[in-house]
C-alpha cells in the first residue's frame, strides 16, 4: 500500500472514530440531562422519555400483577435487587390465576425485562451503560408497587 493511501486510510478511521465518539458524547450528554432533571427522593431520574416512550419514574406503575412479578424475577436475576424482592415476587406469583408464571402473558415480558404499563406503553430494562442506573432504580420502584400490592 502506498504511503498516501494509508494515509488516507488513516484518516477515514480517524474520522470514522471521531463521529463515533461525537455521537456517544451526544447520547451521554441527553442521560445525563435526563438523570439531572430528577425530583424525589429516589434520587432518579424525573423524566425517562428519552428511553422509555415518555414514561417517568414517579408514576411508572406495572399494568399487572404478573407483569410486576416478572420485572422483579428479571431484577434479581440481573443482580438489581436482592433476596428480599424475591420473596415479594413468590407472594405475587401465588396470586396469579392457577399461581402459574407459564399463563401469564405480564410475567413472561416481565422476565424479559419489558415492564408493561397501565396505559399500554413498555419500558425495557434490558440495556446496558448508563441504563443500569435507570434500570436500577426502575426496580426499585417496582418492588415498592410489589409491596403495596401484598
Amino acid at each position: 500500500m502506498s504511503r498516501q493511501r494509508h494515509r488516507t486510510v488513516v484518516k477515514g478511521f480517524l474520522i470514522a472514530g471521531l463521529l463515533s465518539i461525537s455521537t456517544a458524547h451526544a447520547q451521554l450528554s441527553g442521560l445525563l440531562n435526563q438523570a439531572g432533571n430528577s425530583s424525589g427522593s429516589t434520587g432518579g431520574p424525573g423524566n425517562l422519555s428519552g428511553l422509555s416512550n415518555g414514561l417517568s419514574l414517579q408514576s411508572l406503575t406495572s399494568s399487572s400483577t404478573g407483569n410486576v412479578a416478572g420485572v422483579l424475577e428479571f431484577c434479581v436475576k440481573n443482580n438489581y435487587l436482592g433476596g428480599s424482592a424475591s420473596s415479594v415476587k413468590d407472594s405475587l406469583m401465588s396470586k396469579l390465576p392457577g399461581g402459574s408464571s407459564s399463563s401469564d402473558s405480564g410475567y413472561t415480558d416481565g422476565s424479559k425485562g419489558i415492564l408493561n404499563s397501565g396505559d399500554g406503553k413498555q419500558l425495557d430494562l434490558s440495556g446496558g451503560g448508563l441504563q443500569q442506573q435507570i434500570t436500577k432504580q426502575v426496580c426499585d420502584k417496582i418492588l415498592a408497587q410489589g409491596k403495596s400490592m401484598l
